[in-house]
């Protein structure tokens, strides 16, 4: 399994080479834009200034296909039923089921922008190396303590993931079958907290070979990142700002009356 966000951040294209700290802020305030969106209507521009950022990052559709394809799945089933559910504007009927014009408007408008918003979220993460991006968050006031977690946790991500293969694959050699009944709930549960508390003696572990070390959080860890870099890395931060100034003025003043 695995979990790493870096498979693609030694790219040279346009997003790769944009400073890190103007990239983090630039992309911040175009997902904010994105976030105010309150009309259907302009879910396009939104769809639209995402597709040609991810064409210009030069990562592949794949990358962005696996990491969308749960939390997808997940916010698929949540807004499916919006439009048998939401508005009184029928479009089609059959029986008792009918499809309503406010609810696929409504279906439209979540999707749109959680698909605008995670594909730049994951367009941060894949043209940033992960390091960078926390070096360039701390540059930014982050705290070092909340840094320092992120970058353990990230760390650790790899041995949980482990541990639970090597779990799976006894509950398997064991004669383990999935199923909806009673049974196989309690063995996962069984399995899940194994892995709990795996894990938590695993942080104890950690934490005190850290200590006889002499760690002590946030002494030892300074950002390298500094300034906002040349003047392209600076307009595209205006660039963004502008899309999202944009969105938001819509909302006040629509084009288009809601």
């Amino acid at each position: 399994m695995r979990l790493t966000l870096d498979s693609y951040t030694a790219l040279q294209s346009p997003l790769h080479r944009w400073w890190p700290r103007s990239k983090l802020v630039g992309l911040g305030l175009l997902m904010l834009g994105f976030t105010s969106v309150q009309q259907v209507q302009l879910v396009p521009i939104c769809l639209l200034v995402t597709a040609v950022l991810y064409m210009l990052s030069g990562l592949p559709w794949s990358f962005l296909r696996s990491r969308l394809r749960y939390p997808g799945l997940f916010v698929l089933g949540m807004v499916l039923a919006l439009p048998l559910l939401s508005g009184s504007t029928i479009l089609w009927q059959w029986g008792p089921l009918a499809i309503r014009q406010e609810g696929l408007m409504a279906m439209g408008l979540i999707a749109g922008r959680f698909l605008s918003i995670v594909t730049i979220g994951m367009l941060l993460l894949g043209t940033t190396p992960l390091l960078k991006l926390i070096d360039t968050l701390v540059s930014l006031g982050l705290p070092t303590l909340m840094a320092e977690m992120a970058l353990l946790a990230y760390r650790y991500l790899f041995d949980i993931a482990d541990q639970l293969a090597i779990l799976r694959q006894a509950m398997r050699l064991r004669g383990f079958q999935p199923g909806g009944n009673r049974q196989s709930w309690q063995q996962l549960a069984a399995v899940t907290g194994t892995l709990l508390v795996r894990s938590y003696e695993q942080s104890e572990r950690v934490y005190k070979a850290m200590r006889l070390r002499g760690y002590s959080h946030g002494r030892n860890m300074s950002s390298q990142i500094q300034g906002w870099g040349r003047a392209p890395d600076i307009a595209a931060i205006g660039l963004c700002a502008t899309i999202a100034l944009i969105l938001i003025s819509l909302q006040i003043w629509p084009v288009v009356p809601a």
